[in-house]
Protein backbone atom coordinates (compact mmCIF):
# COMPACT_ATOMS: atom_id res chain seq x y z
CA UNK A 1 0.00 0.00 0.00
CA UNK A 2 2.89 2.54 0.95
CA UNK A 3 4.87 1.70 -2.66
CA UNK A 4 1.24 2.51 -4.24
CA UNK A 5 0.41 6.04 -2.11
CA UNK A 6 3.91 7.44 -3.10
CA UNK A 7 3.83 5.90 -6.85
CA UNK A 8 0.23 8.02 -6.72
CA UNK A 9 2.10 11.02 -5.37
CA UNK A 10 5.20 10.98 -7.39
CA UNK A 11 2.84 10.47 -10.53
CA UNK A 12 0.93 14.03 -9.51
CA UNK A 13 4.25 15.95 -9.54
CA UNK A 14 5.16 14.55 -12.67
CA UNK A 15 2.35 15.42 -14.46
CA UNK A 16 0.48 12.12 -14.56
CA UNK A 17 3.35 11.00 -16.99
CA UNK A 18 3.87 7.15 -15.69
CA UNK A 19 6.60 6.57 -17.82
CA UNK A 20 8.50 9.89 -15.99
CA UNK A 21 7.51 7.79 -13.02
CA UNK A 22 8.90 4.87 -13.75
CA UNK A 23 12.16 6.89 -15.06
CA UNK A 24 12.36 7.74 -11.78
CA UNK A 25 12.35 5.15 -9.60
CA UNK A 26 14.69 3.60 -11.88
CA UNK A 27 16.95 7.11 -11.39
CA UNK A 28 16.35 7.29 -7.57
CA UNK A 29 15.18 3.83 -6.16
CA UNK A 30 16.23 4.48 -2.67
CA UNK A 31 14.62 7.69 -2.67
CA UNK A 32 11.42 5.65 -3.59
CA UNK A 33 11.80 3.17 -1.31
CA UNK A 34 12.32 5.15 1.51
CA UNK A 35 9.38 7.18 0.71
CA UNK A 36 7.47 4.09 0.25
CA UNK A 37 8.62 3.30 4.04
CA UNK A 38 7.02 6.61 5.24
CA UNK A 39 3.85 5.68 3.73
CA UNK A 40 4.11 2.31 4.87
CA UNK A 41 4.65 3.31 8.90
CA UNK A 42 2.07 5.87 8.32
CA UNK A 43 -0.50 3.72 7.80
CA UNK A 44 0.50 1.45 10.58
CA UNK A 45 0.49 4.35 12.69
CA UNK A 46 -2.99 5.23 11.93
CA UNK A 47 -4.39 1.56 12.31
CA UNK A 48 -2.88 1.16 15.50
CA UNK A 49 -4.05 4.39 16.60
CA UNK A 50 -8.04 4.37 15.61
CA UNK A 51 -10.00 1.62 16.95
CA UNK A 52 -11.12 0.38 13.53
CA UNK A 53 -7.89 -1.17 12.11
CA UNK A 54 -8.79 -0.40 8.16
CA UNK A 55 -10.25 3.27 8.82
CA UNK A 56 -6.81 4.86 9.24
CA UNK A 57 -4.99 3.27 5.42
CA UNK A 58 -8.71 4.55 4.22
CA UNK A 59 -8.26 8.00 5.89
CA UNK A 60 -4.53 7.81 4.85
CA UNK A 61 -5.37 7.02 1.36
CA UNK A 62 -7.89 10.07 1.05
CA UNK A 63 -5.49 12.72 1.97
CA UNK A 64 -2.99 11.59 0.07
CA UNK A 65 -5.46 11.48 -2.74
CA UNK A 66 -6.49 15.05 -2.55
CA UNK A 67 -2.77 15.63 -1.82
CA UNK A 68 -1.90 14.48 -4.89
CA UNK A 69 -4.62 16.36 -6.92
CA UNK A 70 -4.21 19.74 -5.06
CA UNK A 71 -0.27 18.89 -6.37
CA UNK A 72 -1.35 18.44 -10.25
CA UNK A 73 -3.73 21.15 -10.34
CA UNK A 74 -1.37 23.90 -8.88
CA UNK A 75 1.45 22.33 -11.44
CA UNK A 76 -0.64 22.31 -14.25
CA UNK A 77 -1.91 26.22 -13.55
CA UNK A 78 0.69 27.95 -11.64
CA UNK A 79 3.70 25.73 -12.66
CA UNK A 80 4.63 25.46 -9.22
CA UNK A 81 4.41 22.03 -6.87
CA UNK A 82 2.19 21.87 -3.54
CA UNK A 83 4.26 24.04 -0.59
CA UNK A 84 3.82 23.02 3.25
CA UNK A 85 2.24 26.57 3.96
CA UNK A 86 0.24 26.31 0.93
CA UNK A 87 -1.85 23.95 3.06
CA UNK A 88 -2.37 26.88 5.39
CA UNK A 89 -5.12 28.23 3.39
CA UNK A 90 -7.47 25.27 4.53
CA UNK A 91 -8.61 27.81 6.84
CA UNK A 92 -10.16 29.57 4.06
CA UNK A 93 -11.66 26.65 2.62
CA UNK A 94 -15.19 28.18 1.60
CA UNK A 95 -12.92 30.91 0.13
CA UNK A 96 -10.95 28.26 -1.82
CA UNK A 97 -13.61 26.68 -2.77
CA UNK A 98 -15.15 29.26 -4.92
CA UNK A 99 -11.83 30.88 -6.29
CA UNK A 100 -10.85 27.59 -7.79
CA UNK A 101 -14.41 26.78 -8.95
CA UNK A 102 -13.79 25.10 -12.15
CA UNK A 103 -10.52 23.72 -11.90
CA UNK A 104 -12.00 20.35 -11.23
CA UNK A 105 -14.48 19.17 -14.27
CA UNK A 106 -17.83 17.75 -12.80
CA UNK A 107 -16.78 14.21 -13.89
CA UNK A 108 -13.19 14.44 -11.84
CA UNK A 109 -15.23 15.58 -8.56
CA UNK A 110 -17.86 12.68 -9.98
CA UNK A 111 -15.16 10.31 -9.81
CA UNK A 112 -14.24 11.15 -6.56
CA UNK A 113 -17.35 10.94 -4.58
CA UNK A 114 -17.99 7.36 -6.36
CA UNK A 115 -14.45 6.47 -4.91
CA UNK A 116 -15.35 7.49 -1.31
CA UNK A 117 -18.41 5.69 -1.56
CA UNK A 118 -17.04 2.40 -2.74
CA UNK A 119 -14.39 3.18 0.19
CA UNK A 120 -16.91 3.57 2.60
CA UNK A 121 -18.91 0.54 1.75
CA UNK A 122 -15.87 -1.92 2.01
CA UNK A 123 -15.08 -0.35 4.99
CA UNK A 124 -18.32 -1.53 6.17
CA UNK A 125 -18.14 -4.55 4.80
CA UNK A 126 -14.82 -5.58 6.00
CA UNK A 127 -14.63 -7.59 9.29
CA UNK A 128 -14.07 -5.75 12.64
CA UNK A 129 -10.66 -6.59 13.64
CA UNK A 130 -9.15 -4.99 16.70
CA UNK A 131 -5.69 -5.37 18.06
CA UNK A 132 -4.51 -5.66 21.91
CA UNK A 133 -4.12 -2.54 23.43
CA UNK A 134 -0.30 -3.18 24.14
CA UNK A 135 0.37 -4.60 20.03
CA UNK A 136 -1.26 -1.30 19.45
CA UNK A 137 0.93 0.92 21.35
CA UNK A 138 4.09 -0.80 20.81
CA UNK A 139 3.00 0.15 16.63
CA UNK A 140 2.51 3.59 17.37
CA UNK A 141 5.23 4.20 19.18
CA UNK A 142 7.54 2.43 16.37
CA UNK A 143 5.97 4.40 13.89
CA UNK A 144 6.21 7.75 15.36
CA UNK A 145 9.81 6.90 16.15
CA UNK A 146 10.34 6.07 12.26
CA UNK A 147 8.16 8.98 11.01
CA UNK A 148 9.72 11.49 13.41
CA UNK A 149 13.28 10.27 12.19
CA UNK A 150 12.26 10.63 8.43
CA UNK A 151 11.37 14.15 8.82
CA UNK A 152 14.39 15.28 11.33
CA UNK A 153 16.83 13.26 8.67
CA UNK A 154 15.50 15.21 5.69
CA UNK A 155 15.28 18.64 7.40
CA UNK A 156 18.29 18.23 8.61
CA UNK A 157 19.84 17.20 5.09
CA UNK A 158 21.69 14.57 7.14
CA UNK A 159 24.43 12.05 5.80
CA UNK A 160 21.97 8.87 5.52
CA UNK A 161 19.71 11.50 2.95
CA UNK A 162 22.54 12.30 1.00
CA UNK A 163 23.62 8.81 1.29
CA UNK A 164 19.84 8.04 -0.77
CA UNK A 165 20.65 10.55 -3.03
CA UNK A 166 18.14 13.36 -1.80
CA UNK A 167 19.50 16.56 -2.24
CA UNK A 168 17.68 19.92 -1.16
CA UNK A 169 16.99 22.07 -4.03
CA UNK A 170 15.12 25.02 -2.62
CA UNK A 171 16.19 27.38 -5.11
CA UNK A 172 14.65 25.61 -7.32
CA UNK A 173 11.38 23.81 -6.38
CA UNK A 174 10.30 22.68 -9.36
CA UNK A 175 13.16 20.66 -9.71
CA UNK A 176 13.63 19.60 -6.21
CA UNK A 177 10.02 18.07 -6.30
CA UNK A 178 10.57 16.28 -9.97
CA UNK A 179 14.15 14.88 -8.55
CA UNK A 180 13.56 14.03 -5.04
CA UNK A 181 10.13 13.16 -5.24
CA UNK A 182 6.98 14.96 -3.52
CA UNK A 183 7.42 13.11 0.47
CA UNK A 184 11.12 14.02 0.36
CA UNK A 185 11.01 17.85 -1.09
CA UNK A 186 7.70 18.22 1.25
CA UNK A 187 9.43 17.28 4.21
CA UNK A 188 12.73 19.42 3.34
CA UNK A 189 10.51 22.41 3.15
CA UNK A 190 8.90 22.41 6.19
CA UNK A 191 12.12 23.82 8.06
CA UNK A 192 13.04 26.37 5.01
CA UNK A 193 13.95 29.88 5.77
CA UNK A 194 12.99 32.51 3.48
CA UNK A 195 16.82 33.28 2.42
CA UNK A 196 20.11 31.62 3.35
CA UNK A 197 22.31 34.45 5.08
CA UNK A 198 24.80 35.84 3.27
CA UNK A 199 28.42 36.24 3.32
CA UNK A 200 29.47 39.17 5.45
CA UNK A 201 26.59 39.58 6.96
CA UNK A 202 26.64 41.66 10.45
CA UNK A 203 25.88 45.35 12.24
CA UNK A 204 28.42 46.96 10.85
CA UNK A 205 27.65 45.59 7.13
CA UNK A 206 24.51 47.40 7.19
CA UNK A 207 25.27 50.75 9.04
CA UNK A 208 28.60 50.81 5.52
CA UNK A 209 24.96 50.47 3.67
CA UNK A 210 23.54 52.83 5.44
CA UNK A 211 26.09 55.30 5.82
CA UNK A 212 26.60 54.87 1.73
CA UNK A 213 22.75 55.11 0.37
CA UNK A 214 22.16 58.42 3.34
CA UNK A 215 24.91 59.94 1.64
CA UNK A 216 23.18 60.07 -2.17
CA UNK A 217 20.83 62.98 -2.81
CA UNK A 218 17.27 62.75 -3.31
CA UNK A 219 16.38 61.81 -7.17
CA UNK A 220 14.77 64.94 -8.32
CA UNK A 221 10.86 64.85 -7.81
CA UNK A 222 8.60 65.55 -10.81
CA UNK A 223 5.68 66.44 -8.91
CA UNK A 224 4.46 69.43 -8.17
CA UNK A 225 2.18 68.77 -4.81
CA UNK A 226 2.23 71.73 -2.50
CA UNK A 227 1.60 69.49 0.96
CA UNK A 228 1.72 65.86 1.53
CA UNK A 229 -0.35 64.09 -1.19
CA UNK A 230 -2.37 60.92 -0.48
CA UNK A 231 -1.45 57.82 -2.00
CA UNK A 232 -3.30 55.22 -3.37
CA UNK A 233 -1.78 52.05 -4.06
CA UNK A 234 -4.81 50.04 -6.73
CA UNK A 235 -3.48 46.29 -7.39
CA UNK A 236 -5.48 45.11 -9.47
CA UNK A 237 -6.44 40.96 -9.56
CA UNK A 238 -5.51 39.05 -12.53
CA UNK A 239 -5.41 42.23 -14.63
CA UNK A 240 -3.11 42.31 -18.09
CA UNK A 241 -3.59 43.78 -21.56
CA UNK A 242 -4.82 40.95 -23.34
CA UNK A 243 -4.62 42.98 -26.65
CA UNK A 244 -1.05 41.95 -26.46
CA UNK A 245 -1.76 38.38 -27.13
CA UNK A 246 -0.65 37.88 -30.66
CA UNK A 247 -3.41 36.76 -33.88
CA UNK A 248 -6.61 38.14 -32.06
CA UNK A 249 -9.02 40.29 -33.70
CA UNK A 250 -11.50 41.61 -31.50
CA UNK A 251 -14.73 43.85 -31.99
CA UNK A 252 -13.82 46.35 -29.13
CA UNK A 253 -10.89 47.39 -27.48
CA UNK A 254 -11.20 46.97 -23.58
CA UNK A 255 -8.94 49.27 -22.68
CA UNK A 256 -9.91 51.92 -24.28
CA UNK A 257 -8.98 54.33 -21.47
CA UNK A 258 -6.13 52.78 -20.65
CA UNK A 259 -5.09 52.69 -23.80
CA UNK A 260 -5.65 56.63 -24.72
CA UNK A 261 -4.57 57.51 -21.41
CA UNK A 262 -0.76 55.54 -21.09
CA UNK A 263 1.07 58.27 -23.31
CA UNK A 264 -0.73 61.38 -20.64
CA UNK A 265 0.56 59.93 -17.78
CA UNK A 266 3.42 58.07 -15.98
CA UNK A 267 3.02 54.25 -17.05
CA UNK A 268 4.65 51.14 -18.38
CA UNK A 269 4.34 47.89 -17.30
CA UNK A 270 5.17 45.83 -13.96
CA UNK A 271 7.41 43.05 -14.17
CA UNK A 272 5.24 40.38 -11.60
CA UNK A 273 7.28 38.17 -9.87
CA UNK A 274 4.52 35.29 -9.93
CA UNK A 275 2.14 33.71 -12.67
CA UNK A 276 -1.11 32.80 -12.07
CA UNK A 277 -0.94 32.82 -8.71
CA UNK A 278 0.41 34.08 -4.98
CA UNK A 279 -0.78 37.49 -5.12
CA UNK A 280 0.37 38.18 -1.93
CA UNK A 281 4.13 38.03 -2.88
CA UNK A 282 3.92 40.74 -5.63
CA UNK A 283 2.02 42.81 -2.20
CA UNK A 284 4.91 42.13 -0.32
CA UNK A 285 7.33 43.24 -3.02
CA UNK A 286 4.83 46.40 -3.20
CA UNK A 287 4.55 47.60 0.12
CA UNK A 288 7.97 46.57 2.01
CA UNK A 289 10.51 47.48 -1.23
CA UNK A 290 11.61 43.82 -0.80
CA UNK A 291 12.69 41.14 -3.65
CA UNK A 292 11.20 37.94 -4.43
CA UNK A 293 14.39 37.69 -6.68
CA UNK A 294 16.76 37.20 -3.48
CA UNK A 295 13.71 34.48 -1.89
CA UNK A 296 14.34 30.81 -2.14
CA UNK A 297 11.84 29.50 -4.92
CA UNK A 298 8.50 29.15 -3.58
CA UNK A 299 8.27 30.86 -0.62
CA UNK A 300 5.35 33.24 0.87
CA UNK A 301 6.98 35.52 3.06
CA UNK A 302 3.30 36.99 4.91
CA UNK A 303 2.57 33.06 5.95
CA UNK A 304 5.97 31.61 6.09
CA UNK A 305 7.61 34.87 7.93
CA UNK A 306 6.20 38.09 8.43
CA UNK A 307 2.80 36.42 10.31
CA UNK A 308 5.37 35.44 13.19
CA UNK A 309 6.74 39.33 13.25
CA UNK A 310 6.19 42.38 15.59
CA UNK A 311 6.66 45.02 12.79
CA UNK A 312 8.30 45.39 9.62
CA UNK A 313 9.56 48.32 8.19
CA UNK A 314 7.28 49.51 5.01
CA UNK A 315 5.91 51.79 2.95
CA UNK A 316 2.91 52.23 5.63
CA UNK A 317 5.29 52.58 8.18
CA UNK A 318 7.55 55.24 5.92
CA UNK A 319 4.25 57.54 6.11
CA UNK A 320 2.67 56.74 9.09
CA UNK A 321 5.65 58.43 10.47
CA UNK A 322 5.22 61.64 8.42
CA UNK A 323 1.32 61.89 9.90
CA UNK A 324 -0.47 59.57 7.18
CA UNK A 325 -3.59 57.29 8.10
CA UNK A 326 -2.77 53.94 6.64
CA UNK A 327 -5.75 52.14 5.24
CA UNK A 328 -5.87 48.72 3.41
CA UNK A 329 -9.01 47.75 1.76
CA UNK A 330 -9.51 43.98 0.09
CA UNK A 331 -12.73 42.77 -0.81
CA UNK A 332 -12.20 38.94 0.28
CA UNK A 333 -11.77 37.25 2.84
CA UNK A 334 -9.22 38.80 5.88
CA UNK A 335 -7.92 35.65 6.78
CA UNK A 336 -6.37 34.85 2.93
CA UNK A 337 -2.58 34.92 3.00
CA UNK A 338 -3.37 35.69 6.76
CA UNK A 339 -3.93 39.29 5.48
CA UNK A 340 -5.60 40.30 8.82
CA UNK A 341 -2.33 39.49 10.84
CA UNK A 342 0.28 40.61 8.53
CA UNK A 343 -1.41 43.79 7.89
CA UNK A 344 -0.57 45.45 10.96
CA UNK A 345 3.41 44.31 11.55
CA UNK A 346 3.34 46.35 8.16
CA UNK A 347 2.20 49.28 10.06
CA UNK A 348 -1.72 49.59 8.94
CA UNK A 349 -3.89 51.52 11.17
CA UNK A 350 -7.31 49.45 9.52
CA UNK A 351 -8.48 46.97 7.69
CA UNK A 352 -11.55 46.85 5.62
CA UNK A 353 -12.05 43.21 4.03
CA UNK A 354 -15.33 41.67 2.63
CA UNK A 355 -17.07 41.13 6.09
CA UNK A 356 -17.47 45.16 6.49
CA UNK A 357 -18.51 45.35 2.82
CA UNK A 358 -21.52 43.91 2.88
CA UNK A 359 -23.77 46.20 0.79
CA UNK A 360 -20.66 45.99 -1.88
CA UNK A 361 -21.58 46.34 -5.70
CA UNK A 362 -21.34 42.58 -7.36
CA UNK A 363 -22.01 42.83 -10.97
CA UNK A 364 -23.85 39.49 -10.93
CA UNK A 365 -24.98 37.65 -7.01
CA UNK A 366 -21.88 35.09 -7.53
CA UNK A 367 -19.54 37.49 -8.95
CA UNK A 368 -16.82 39.18 -6.40
CA UNK A 369 -17.31 42.59 -5.49
CA UNK A 370 -16.60 44.31 -8.06
CA UNK A 371 -13.41 47.09 -9.34
CA UNK A 372 -15.68 50.26 -9.61
CA UNK A 373 -17.42 49.44 -6.02
CA UNK A 374 -14.21 48.74 -4.88
CA UNK A 375 -12.85 52.15 -6.31
CA UNK A 376 -15.73 54.00 -4.56
CA UNK A 377 -15.04 52.80 -1.18
CA UNK A 378 -11.56 54.04 -1.51
CA UNK A 379 -12.51 57.19 -2.73
CA UNK A 380 -15.11 57.66 0.16
CA UNK A 381 -12.16 56.56 2.71
CA UNK A 382 -9.77 59.70 1.12
CA UNK A 383 -13.02 62.52 1.06
CA UNK A 384 -13.87 61.43 4.76
CA UNK A 385 -10.14 62.10 5.75
CA UNK A 386 -9.02 65.49 7.29
CA UNK A 387 -5.43 63.61 7.53
CA UNK A 388 -3.39 62.61 4.39
CA UNK A 389 -3.98 59.19 3.98
CA UNK A 390 -2.35 56.33 2.07
CA UNK A 391 -4.60 54.10 0.78
CA UNK A 392 -3.88 49.97 -0.35
CA UNK A 393 -6.71 48.79 -2.17
CA UNK A 394 -6.47 44.91 -3.32
CA UNK A 395 -9.10 43.67 -5.80
CA UNK A 396 -11.16 40.43 -6.58
CA UNK A 397 -13.34 40.86 -9.64
CA UNK A 398 -10.95 39.57 -12.25
CA UNK A 399 -9.99 36.60 -10.29
CA UNK A 400 -10.47 32.95 -11.60
CA UNK A 401 -12.87 31.07 -12.73
CA UNK A 402 -13.19 32.80 -16.12
CA UNK A 403 -17.11 31.81 -16.05
CA UNK A 404 -19.26 33.70 -18.79
CA UNK A 405 -21.74 35.63 -17.15
CA UNK A 406 -20.24 35.82 -14.35
CA UNK A 407 -19.31 39.26 -14.16
CA UNK A 408 -21.79 40.36 -16.92
CA UNK A 409 -22.26 39.38 -20.23
CA UNK A 410 -19.66 39.42 -22.56
CA UNK A 411 -20.14 42.63 -24.92
CA UNK A 412 -16.58 42.00 -26.82
CA UNK A 413 -16.32 39.63 -29.23
CA UNK A 414 -12.63 38.05 -30.13
CA UNK A 415 -11.71 35.79 -32.89
CA UNK A 416 -8.79 34.08 -33.93
CA UNK A 417 -8.81 31.39 -30.90
CA UNK A 418 -9.65 28.05 -30.62
CA UNK A 419 -13.16 27.30 -30.32
CA UNK A 420 -12.65 25.70 -26.92
CA UNK A 421 -11.16 29.04 -25.70
CA UNK A 422 -13.37 31.54 -27.00
CA UNK A 423 -15.97 31.97 -24.44
CA UNK A 424 -13.46 31.94 -21.66
CA UNK A 425 -11.11 34.54 -23.44
CA UNK A 426 -14.16 36.67 -24.00
CA UNK A 427 -15.08 36.31 -20.78
CA UNK A 428 -11.48 37.57 -19.69
CA UNK A 429 -11.62 41.17 -22.05
CA UNK A 430 -15.42 41.92 -20.39
CA UNK A 431 -13.43 41.59 -17.29
CA UNK A 432 -11.02 43.55 -17.84
CA UNK A 433 -12.90 46.08 -20.07
CA UNK A 434 -15.22 46.84 -16.19
CA UNK A 435 -11.28 47.51 -14.92
CA UNK A 436 -11.03 50.06 -17.71
CA UNK A 437 -14.08 51.71 -16.32
CA UNK A 438 -13.36 51.93 -12.94
CA UNK A 439 -10.27 53.58 -13.73
CA UNK A 440 -12.41 56.22 -16.02
CA UNK A 441 -14.14 56.72 -12.77
CA UNK A 442 -11.55 56.93 -10.86
CA UNK A 443 -9.70 59.70 -12.45
CA UNK A 444 -12.59 61.37 -12.44
CA UNK A 445 -12.94 61.28 -9.04
CA UNK A 446 -9.51 61.92 -8.46
CA UNK A 447 -10.16 66.02 -9.85
CA UNK A 448 -13.49 65.86 -6.84
CA UNK A 449 -10.39 65.62 -3.87
CA UNK A 450 -9.37 68.60 -2.33
CA UNK A 451 -5.87 67.35 -1.26
CA UNK A 452 -3.45 66.21 -3.99
CA UNK A 453 -3.66 62.84 -4.81
CA UNK A 454 -2.07 60.11 -7.10
CA UNK A 455 -2.59 56.32 -7.58
CA UNK A 456 -0.53 53.69 -8.77
CA UNK A 457 -2.58 51.12 -10.77
CA UNK A 458 -0.84 48.05 -11.66
CA UNK A 459 -2.19 44.25 -12.00
CA UNK A 460 -0.58 41.38 -9.84
CA UNK A 461 -0.15 38.71 -12.46
CA UNK A 462 -1.39 37.49 -15.63
CA UNK A 463 -4.46 35.19 -15.32
CA UNK A 464 -4.79 31.67 -15.05
CA UNK A 465 -6.45 31.41 -18.45
CA UNK A 466 -6.05 27.98 -20.00
CA UNK A 467 -2.40 27.18 -20.91
CA UNK A 468 -3.11 26.61 -24.64
CA UNK A 469 -4.05 30.48 -24.57
CA UNK A 470 -0.68 31.41 -24.20
CA UNK A 471 0.56 28.53 -26.37
CA UNK A 472 -1.18 29.60 -29.42
CA UNK A 473 0.12 33.28 -28.87
CA UNK A 474 3.54 31.91 -28.62
CA UNK A 475 4.08 33.14 -25.29
CA UNK A 476 5.64 29.79 -23.57
CA UNK A 477 9.40 30.59 -24.61
CA UNK A 478 8.71 34.30 -23.61
CA UNK A 479 9.04 34.81 -20.07
CA UNK A 480 8.86 38.40 -19.98
CA UNK A 481 5.25 38.63 -21.95
CA UNK A 482 4.28 35.76 -19.39
CA UNK A 483 5.37 38.57 -16.19
CA UNK A 484 4.44 41.84 -17.65
CA UNK A 485 1.23 43.33 -16.03
CA UNK A 486 -0.24 46.91 -16.62
CA UNK A 487 1.33 49.55 -14.72
CA UNK A 488 -0.46 53.18 -14.60
CA UNK A 489 -0.26 56.17 -12.43
CA UNK A 490 -3.06 58.38 -12.40
CA UNK A 491 -3.09 62.21 -9.78
CA UNK A 492 -5.25 65.31 -9.91
CA UNK A 493 -1.78 67.18 -9.80
CA UNK A 494 1.46 67.52 -12.35
CA UNK A 495 2.98 64.55 -12.38
CA UNK A 496 4.63 64.43 -16.24
CA UNK A 497 4.06 61.76 -18.46
CA UNK A 498 7.55 60.11 -18.46
CA UNK A 499 7.36 56.43 -19.28
CA UNK A 500 7.77 53.89 -16.32
CA UNK A 501 9.08 51.27 -19.08
CA UNK A 502 9.20 47.89 -16.86
CA UNK A 503 9.46 47.92 -12.74
CA UNK A 504 9.45 45.68 -10.77
CA UNK A 505 6.63 45.94 -7.59
CA UNK A 506 10.05 46.30 -5.35
CA UNK A 507 10.26 50.25 -6.98
CA UNK A 508 6.91 51.19 -7.08
CA UNK A 509 7.37 53.13 -3.68
CA UNK A 510 9.88 55.11 -4.38
CA UNK A 511 8.48 55.97 -7.97
CA UNK A 512 5.78 57.61 -6.36
CA UNK A 513 7.69 58.92 -3.94
CA UNK A 514 9.93 60.70 -6.71
CA UNK A 515 7.02 61.42 -8.70
CA UNK A 516 5.07 63.45 -5.31
CA UNK A 517 8.06 64.96 -3.93
CA UNK A 518 8.46 63.26 -0.87
CA UNK A 519 11.98 62.75 0.61
CA UNK A 520 13.78 59.62 0.38
CA UNK A 521 14.67 57.46 3.43
CA UNK A 522 18.16 55.71 2.77
CA UNK A 523 16.50 52.61 1.77
CA UNK A 524 14.61 53.76 -0.91
CA UNK A 525 17.88 55.60 -2.11
CA UNK A 526 18.99 51.88 -2.42
CA UNK A 527 16.20 50.71 -4.38
CA UNK A 528 16.50 53.86 -6.14
CA UNK A 529 20.12 52.97 -7.50
CA UNK A 530 19.00 49.02 -7.86
CA UNK A 531 16.27 50.39 -9.93
CA UNK A 532 18.13 52.50 -12.53
CA UNK A 533 20.80 49.18 -13.61
CA UNK A 534 17.70 46.90 -12.96
CA UNK A 535 14.46 47.90 -13.02
CA UNK A 536 13.16 44.77 -13.81
CA UNK A 537 14.51 42.49 -10.94
CA UNK A 538 12.66 38.79 -10.95
CA UNK A 539 13.71 34.99 -11.17
CA UNK A 540 12.06 34.52 -14.86
CA UNK A 541 13.88 37.36 -16.66
CA UNK A 542 16.67 40.29 -15.72
CA UNK A 543 15.60 43.56 -17.37
CA UNK A 544 17.82 46.23 -17.83
CA UNK A 545 17.90 50.05 -18.87
CA UNK A 546 17.82 48.97 -22.33
CA UNK A 547 16.04 45.28 -22.46
CA UNK A 548 16.94 42.05 -20.57
CA UNK A 549 20.15 41.22 -19.22
CA UNK A 550 22.14 38.15 -19.56
CA UNK A 551 24.66 38.75 -17.33
CA UNK A 552 25.60 41.70 -14.32
CA UNK A 553 28.19 44.14 -14.21
CA UNK A 554 30.56 44.39 -11.49
CA UNK A 555 28.72 47.39 -10.21
CA UNK A 556 25.31 45.61 -10.68
CA UNK A 557 26.28 42.64 -8.69
CA UNK A 558 27.18 45.21 -5.62
CA UNK A 559 24.19 46.52 -5.83
CA UNK A 560 22.71 43.59 -5.64
CA UNK A 561 24.98 42.47 -3.08
CA UNK A 562 23.59 45.81 -0.69
CA UNK A 563 20.02 44.68 -1.34
CA UNK A 564 20.53 40.84 -0.72
CA UNK A 565 22.53 41.98 2.74
CA UNK A 566 19.38 44.38 3.74
CA UNK A 567 16.79 41.90 2.36
CA UNK A 568 18.20 39.29 5.01
CA UNK A 569 18.34 41.60 7.55
CA UNK A 570 14.86 42.58 8.04
CA UNK A 571 13.29 39.15 7.12
CA UNK A 572 15.76 36.50 8.46
CA UNK A 573 18.67 38.76 10.34
CA UNK A 574 18.79 41.29 13.81
CA UNK A 575 16.75 44.16 11.46
CA UNK A 576 19.45 46.45 12.23
CA UNK A 577 18.13 47.98 8.85
CA UNK A 578 15.54 49.41 10.69
CA UNK A 579 16.97 51.96 12.41
CA UNK A 580 19.72 52.87 10.42
CA UNK A 581 17.78 52.55 6.68
CA UNK A 582 14.72 54.18 7.92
Amino acid sequence: MGLLLNLFIQAATLELNLLKVFLWIGDYPLLYAAGSLFFFFLLLACSAILPNLYLGPVLISLVCAVLGIADYKKLTTTGEPLFPWDLLLLKNAGEMSKITKGMVSPLELSAAVLLVAVLLWVLIKLPKTKLRLPLRVLLAGISAVMLGGFITMVGGQTTLASSLKYQNIFWNQKVNYTQNGFLFAFAGNLRQNLLEQPDGYSRKAIEDIAAKYSALPDSAAAGTAVEKPNIIFMMDEAFFDPTRLGGLTFSEDPLKFIHQEESATPSGYLLSPEFGGNTANVEFEALTGMSMYFLNDGSIPYQQRIVKMATLPSIVSILKDRGYRALALHPFDETFYNRNRVYPVLGFDSFTSEKDWEQAARITPDGYISDKAAVQEAVRELKASAAPVFLHLVTMQNHFPFTKGLNGPNTIAVNGVQAEYKDELETYFQDTKLTDEALVFLQQELKTIERPTIAVFWGDHLPALSAGIYSEAGWDTEPRLKHETKLMILANFDIGNSPLGTLSPAFLGPAVFRLSGQAMPAYYKLLEQVRAEIPGLSKSVLIGTSGPLTGLTEEQQKLLDDYRLVEYDMLEGENYSESLLF
